[in-house]
């Protein structure tokens, strides 16, 4: 048995069947507030308290348990009603308590207003008087610092988002511990990564990280430059969660890792991405060397042998956008004013 028929067998025998995040269209564009909206939402428990919903293109992690129910990344705005009426199908009535963002763009956190609204928090003691009893009625939103600004500040054709979206609670250290449901949760900062506000969620007791968009495996890695991301920032944060995963029997199953768009996936996988990625960039890294302009890399089509898999001609995020990202990570030059990621 081949190794991708081994793992598509290993979940499917795990969750009762394949979870596939629906692949964007053949050009590589993102849909639109239309298609997201139509979007056919799926949910699959993955393992021990920790769910996955796919809405069309981007992934939602779920944990549900005792204490209720924690949130990470919540899709985009058209998406929330369904995502937000397939957490409560699941919860079973539990509270909404906590939303993690991994990151500040609009396909992760475009659900916060409408699924912060429909959750609760738990707020005693001396902050009471000063949070207000309206605080209580909206589930708490955490980020990394770094993600509360670029959301207030928006991007391109993204504006500030509105306060009620913002995250009410913010870290700047490396690590941030949580304990809820019976599981130690952690949010770990993988600096300058996808963008510079990065975090992966380790449930350290289901063993499943979600991993935002320093991990995709439907295209070459997306970095956005001009909010601080790098080509070496996503092979750090890769090798970061090949560090943590450990593979189950003849290294499949195991630590399962949900990509912030893709399928499920295991330690292997993530492997095999990373050995990609840096592949491409020490061929960049050589090119940069010998003092070859980023027209010329472009030209010499340094990624050609992985450009059928995950390459695109035009659309969202293309390969030549991907090739002028790694290429301005690694050579220190200014982003251009045309360069906008999601």
């Amino acid at each position: 048995m081949s190794r991708t028929l081994a793992l598509s067998a290993a979940i499917a025998c795990l969750t009762g069947a394949m979870i596939t995040a629906q692949q964007p269209a053949p050009s590589g564009a993102r849909p639109g507030a239309a298609a997201a909206a139509a979007a056919d939402v799926r949910s699959k428990l993955v393992q021990g308290d920790v769910w996955i919903i796919n809405a069309g293109f981007v992934n939602v992690a779920v944990q549900v348990g005792s204490d209720g129910v924690l949130v990470v990344d919540t899709g985009t705005e058209a998406a929330a009603p369904k995502i937000l009426a397939e957490i409560q199908r699941i919860a079973e009535g539990k509270p909404i308590r906590y939303i993690v963002n991994t990151h500040a763009h609009a396909d992760h956190v475009g659900g916060n207003v409408a699924i912060a609204k429909a959750g609760k928090s738990i707020i005693a003691g001396n902050f009471a008087p000063q949070a207000g009893a309206g605080a209580a009625n909206q589930a708490k939103i955490i980020a990394h610092e770094n993600v509360q600004l670029r959301m207030s500040e928006g991007e391109g054709n993204q504006p500030p988002a509105p306060t009620i979206a913002l995250p009410t609670d913010t870290f700047f250290v490396k690590r941030f511990d949580l304990y809820f449901d019976g599981e130690a949760v952690q949010l770990l900062h993988e600096a300058n990564a996808h963008t510079d506000g990065d975090v992966i969620v380790y449930f350290r007791k289901s063993d499943v990280i979600a991993t935002g968009d320093v991990y995709v495996n439907t295209t070459f890695p997306v970095i956005n430059v001009q909010q601080g991301g790098s080509l070496n920032g996503i092979i750090a944060a890769l090798n970061h969660i090949i560090e943590i995963t450990v593979p189950k029997d003849k290294q499949e199953g195991g630590t399962y890792v949900i990509p912030g768009h893709g399928r499920l996936a295991d330690e292997a996988d993530v492997v095999e991405y990373r050995d990609m990625v840096t592949i491409i960039r020490d061929r960049f890294q050589d090119a940069i060397k010998k003092g070859m302009t980023l027209e010329q890399v472009k030209a010499a089509r340094l990624v050609r042998d992985y450009e059928g898999r995950y390459g695109a001609t035009q659309g969202f995020w293309t390969t030549d956008a991907f090739i002028e990202a790694a290429y301005r990570s690694l050579s220190g030059a200014k982003p251009s004013a045309r360069q906008s990621t999601r």
